[in-house]
C-alpha cells in the first residue's frame, strides 16, 4: 500500500508554487491574459502507493487541525475559529469544519423555507462582484441570481480581456481597487491558488468559484445539500466519483468534505486521470475507506450516489491525450437494471456525452435538481459572510 505521507494543506497559499504565486501577485496571469506560467502538465506528483482497495484501519475520529499564519488571521478571518462567518472568505472546503459545513446546509434549508417577502430584503444595500476569468454558466448566474433574489446588487465581468488585466494590472491591485465598490467578491480563475491570493489582498470576503483544478467549495456545499436532500443523511453512504478525477476540482473538494461524514468512496477513472495522490494520502490518514476502479460496472450496483464528471478538454496540455479518454465513460439507462432504489446520479454540469440522454427520465437522474440547489446554498453563503444571518 505504501507509506502515507504527511498531508499537505490543500487549497492553502503554501500549496501554491512560488512561481505561480509570485506571478499572480506581481504581473503575469495565465490563460487568455498572459502565458509563461507552469501548465497543469508540469505538476510532478510523487509515485502513487497502491490504493486500489484501501480499507479503513482506525475508528478514531479525525478533526482537521489548521495552522494559519497569525498575521494573516489577524486582519482577514479566512480561517475558522467559531461558527461566525461574518467577513470570512470561503476559499477551500478545508477552511470549514464539519460543524460549519452542517451550519451552512442548515442555513440553506432555512432560507429555502423562508417566505419570499422576508428573503426579498435580506441583502438589500449590499453589492456582489462576480469576477470570472474562466467561462461559467451555472456558478456565475446562480451567484448573481442568489444575490438579486435577496435584494442585493451585482457588478462584474465575464471576459477579463475587456478589463485592466489586459493592460497588465496585477490581480492584487485589481482586488484592492474592486473592494472599494463592493461588499463581497465571487471569483473564478484558471490558476490554482488565485482565490487565496485575492483573499489575502482584501478585507472583503472572497468566495472561490473555482481556481484551476484545485477547489470549488460552493459547488461542494450544494453537492452535500443535494445528497442530504435525496438520502436523508450524509453519514455512512457509498459514493462513487467517475471521470476526470485528476483535474476535476469538484471531486477534489467533495472527497475532502465527505471525509467528515465517514462515507465509503469509490474512485472510477482511467490511469491517466486518477485521483491525485495528495488527496488519497489525506483520506488514508483520516482512516476513510476507498478503492480505485477503471469500470463503472464494478461499483454501480453497490452505491447510493454516482457523481459523474466531464472529461475536461481545456485542462489537457496535449490534445491527443484528451482524444484517448474523452468517451471512456458513458452512463446509459441499460446499466441501471440492478442499482439500489435510492441511487441518485449527480453531475456538476455541463455534461458532454458522459451521461446518455436516456438516463434523464429515470428516477435516478438528479443533476438538474442539483444545479437548482445552487440558489439556496449560495444564498446561505452570501448571507452568512455578509452577516445578514448567523
Amino acid at each position: 500500500m505504501g507509506v502515507v505521507r504527511k498531508r499537505q494543506r490543500l487549497g492553502s497559499s503554501k500549496a501554491v508554487s512560488s512561481a505561480v504565486s509570485s506571478r499572480i501577485m506581481h504581473g503575469k496571469i495565465p490563460g487568455k491574459i498572459s502565458s509563461g506560467l507552469p501548465s497543469l502538465s508540469s505538476r510532478h506528483l510523487p509515485s502513487r502507493p497502491n490504493y486500489r482497495n484501501y480499507k479503513k484501519t482506525s475508528k478514531k475520529t479525525f478533526r482537521k487541525n489548521h495552522h494559519p499564519d497569525p498575521a494573516h488571521q489577524a486582519h482577514h478571518p479566512s480561517y475558522p475559529n467559531n461558527v461566525n462567518f461574518k467577513g470570512r472568505s470561503i476559499i477551500s472546503i478545508n477552511d470549514l469544519t464539519r460543524e460549519e459545513i452542517i451550519h451552512v446546509l442548515e442555513t440553506a434549508r432555512k432560507i429555502e423555507a423562508m417566505g419570499e417577502e422576508k428573503k426579498r430584503n435580506l441583502l438589500a444595500g449590499h453589492v456582489l462582484a462576480t469576477l470570472f476569468f474562466e467561462p461559467s454558466t451555472r456558478t456565475r448566474m446562480s451567484f448573481e441570481s442568489s444575490m438579486k433574489r435577496l435584494g442585493g446588487k451585482t457588478i462584474g465581468f465575464v471576459d477579463p480581456t475587456t478589463t485592466s488585466f489586459a493592460k497588465g494590472e496585477t490581480l492584487h491591485d485589481s482586488i484592492k481597487m474592486i473592494e472599494n465598490y463592493v461588499d463581497v467578491i465571487a471569483m473564478r480563475h484558471p490558476t490554482e491558488g488565485a482565490a487565496r491570493v485575492a483573499a489575502e489582498s482584501t478585507r472583503k470576503p472572497v468566495i472561490n468559484g473555482g481556481d484551476g483544478a484545485n477547489q470549488h467549495p460552493t459547488q461542494t456545499l450544494l453537492d452535500l445539500y443535494t445528497i442530504k436532500k435525496t438520502q436523508g443523511r450524509l453519514t455512512g453512504l457509498n459514493v462513487a466519483m467517475v471521470g476526470d478525477l485528476k483535474y476535476g476540482r469538484t471531486v477534489h473538494s467533495l472527497a475532502i468534505a465527505l471525509s467528515h461524514f465517514n462515507c465509503r468512496l469509490f474512485f472510477v477513472a482511467p490511469e491517466s486521470l486518477k485521483m491525485p495522490k495528495t488527496y488519497l494520502d489525506m483520506l488514508a490518514k483520516k482512516g476513510i475507506e476507498f478503492s480505485e476502479h477503471e469500470k463503472i460496472e464494478e461499483v454501480i450496483d453497490n452505491i447510493d450516489i454516482l457523481y459523474s464528471t466531464r472529461i475536461q478538454k481545456e485542462r489537457f496540455p496535449d490534445p491527443t491525450e484528451y482524444q484517448k479518454v474523452k468517451d471512456i465513460y458513458i452512463l446509459k439507462r441499460s446499466m441501471l437494471g440492478n442499482v439500489r432504489e435510492n441511487l441518485k446520479i449527480m453531475h456538476p454540469l455541463p455534461r458532454v456525452n458522459e451521461i446518455h440522454p436516456d438516463v434523464d427520465k429515470t428516477p435516478y437522474a438528479y443533476y438538474f435538481q442539483q444545479a437548482a440547489n445552487g440558489i439556496p446554498v449560495r444564498q446561505a453563503v452570501l448571507s452568512l459572510v455578509l452577516g445578514a444571518l448567523k
